[in-house]
């Protein structure tokens, strides 16, 4: 029997072993991005709010560290592009907001604030086109939809456009607007919800892998990819045998040596159970998965609202910055799935493929033995 873990998803992204490892901000940087490609998996860079002579910068120094496909996570969400305007958000709602934040920067000792946040930056559009210039093999879409005119565009440059939908409906828009591979999220995923409108309450777009992934794949004829709840070889065997093609992993990643997370993050992901993590808006204004700690469980006590797309983030970066100044986590978003009771060490990226490899292939001997036993 061949065991090869091999899927129509390496040739087309001309990649060795069906394992990309997630774009996400504040953790994949160009170290992490390359040691994954040498290793035989697809490397994915973050690009949210990089400025974009930085992205280009970054992407070069992928390029110096490998000749392998990598590629660039960008959003599209629609609160993004263009940025909510602060100016327009209502008074008394700004003030219940930063009032329940000037609890926490009074325990950190930051002055007190009553500002409005600053204006995400409006450069989705400028980074999109460093991807097209750079040639990027991959560009990967953690909330949104391109569309038709983005994807052809990308083709016409050699792109591969990879989106990510956490709902059935989301992914067959993704395969109108013709991408290359969609992202099946499972509710069990670290980081955002993958909508493009956020959604009245969490569960509205948290369906379970397992549940997800079959459906997905009946509905649309693109290579999928399965992400959430995943982080060693059973879970690459499991999304195999629901009909994915390859897996995309995050919290491993984020627990590994090349990762750019603060070391306490990464060690309160070895050092979690599954119960840990909540899915919250309490840091972004958008639904994401992340470690419990003092921030998220207060702010949701408080019953202050939360601001739209990523104001409320920009709001308190002061105290998430404090928070990391400190060396501590629990006034910091940590992003993080629930395969986080999975996680016990701090390996190089490279390992972690290499590992899943390993496992994936001993699996597949064992339920081939088991059969014809």
């Amino acid at each position: 029997m061949d065991r090869s873990l091999r899927t129509p998803l390496c040739d087309l992204l001309g990649i060795e072993y069906p394992i990309i490892q997630s774009g996400m901000g504040n953790v994949a940087g160009p170290d992490l991005v390359a040691e994954v490609a040498l290793a035989g998996g697809l490397g994915i860079l973050a690009g949210l709010n990089v400025p974009p002579d930085e992205l280009r910068g970054r992407i070069r120094q992928v390029r110096e560290l490998t000749d392998r496909p990598f590629g660039v996570n960008l959003w599209l969400h629609t609160q993004l592009r263009p940025p909510i305007d602060p100016a327009a958000i209502p008074g008394e709602t700004l003030d219940a907001v930063q009032g329940a934040l000037n609890r926490f920067r009074d325990r950190l000792d930051l002055p007190r604030s009553s500002a409005r946040p600053a204006r995400p930056p409006d450069i989705v559009d400028a980074q999109f086109e460093v991807i097209l210039d750079e040639r990027v093999p991959v560009w990967s879409i953690g909330l949104g939809d391109p569309g038709p005119d983005m994807v052809r565009r990308c083709r016409d440059r050699g792109v591969k456009v990879m989106a990510m939908a956490a709902r059935l409906d989301d992914a067959m828009s993704l395969a109108r607007s013709g991408v290359d591979v969609i992202v099946a999220q499972g509710g069990e995923a670290g980081g955002h919800r993958s909508t493009w409108v956020k959604t009245r309450t969490a569960d509205e777009a948290s369906v379970g892998l397992v549940a997800l992934v079959p459906q997905i794949v009946d509905a649309v004829r693109v290579p999928v990819v399965a992400s959430g709840g995943l982080a060693d070889g059973r879970g690459l065997v499991a999304a195999l045998a629901l009909g994915a093609q390859g897996v995309l992993l995050g919290t491993r990643f984020v627990a590994t040596r090349e990762s750019i997370a603060p070391e306490f993050y990464k060690r309160a992901i070895v050092e979690a159970d599954p119960r840990t993590t909540a899915v919250t808006d309490a840091f972004t204004g958008l639904y994401a998965r992340a470690i419990r700690n003092s921030f998220a469980e207060e702010y949701a006590r408080s019953g202050a609202p939360v601001l739209p797309g990523l104001t409320q983030r920009a709001a308190a970066q002061d105290i998430f910055n404090a928070s990391a100044a400190r060396g501590t986590g629990e006034y910091y978003p940590m992003w993080a799935g629930q395969s986080i009771g999975l996680i016990h060490d701090l390996p190089a990226a490279g390992d972690v493929v290499r590992g899943i490899v390993r496992e994936a292939q001993a699996v597949l001997a064992r339920l081939h033995e088991g059969v014809r036993g």
